[in-house]
């Protein structure tokens, strides 16, 4: 049974950091590219950054980079986004996805249409 369970979300004020963890059980991780997507009230969800298998590609959304960094863990089955300087518009449902089998993150792995698991998510609300 895949099991993919995201934690470390909750309130920070606006400068502060959160370092989002995300376990995955039930597919061999280390297959998939990974990824973080996050959707606020009210707003479409958008992609954050994804993660070759290897862990040695990644890419992170124009807006984001400098301040958010995913990386991940293979031996430990786990995916992080360490989240910088975050501003209250970061506020949002941080979500963890897994695509594969797959080497790399597809060029079009901002929509998110190619991921086969997905979490329930964990909230992050920043304060200003």
């Amino acid at each position: 049974q895949v099991q993919v369970v995201e934690s470390g979300g909750g309130l920070v004020q606006a400068g502060g950091s959160l370092r989002l963890s995300c376990t995955a059980t039930g597919f061999t991780f280390g297959d998939y590219a990974m990824a973080w997507f996050r959707q606020a009230p009210g707003k479409e969800r958008e992609g954050v950054s994804c993660i070759s298998r290897s862990g040695i590609y990644a890419s992170s959304v124009d807006s984001l980079k400098g301040r958010f960094t995913i990386s991940r863990d293979n031996a430990k089955n786990t995916l992080y986004l360490q989240m910088n300087s975050l501003k209250p518009e970061d506020t949002a449902m941080y979500y963890c996805a897994a695509d594969g089998p797959q080497f790399m993150c597809s060029a079009s792995w901002v929509r998110g249409t190619t991921f086969n698991y997905w979490g329930q998510g964990t909230q992050v609300t920043v304060s200003s």
